[in-house]
């Protein structure tokens, strides 16, 4: 997985709209997207502006850890 960061907030829905139903990702409101490799090569044939940010760390790729904790609340 590869962090990718987005000049816009239009160039990110473009992303988004693109990405959807194509490839799995996690977004966040900063405007960074976490994509697999092979995405990088879909946006960029679809026009999509975006910078590489390097390798996603486990942190950003991880499903959230819910406990008994979490779920009893």
């Amino acid at each position: 997985m590869i962090r990718i960061h987005f000049p816009t907030t239009d160039a990110k829905r473009a992303a988004l709209a693109q990405l959807a139903g194509r490839f799995g990702f996690k977004s966040w409101a900063t405007g960074e997207m976490v994509v697999p490799e092979d995405a990088l090569g879909f946006l960029a044939v679809q026009g999509v502006p975006f910078t590489v940010e390097g390798p996603a760390t486990y942190e950003q790729t991880a499903p959230p850890v819910r406990g008994a904790v979490a779920a009893a609340s």
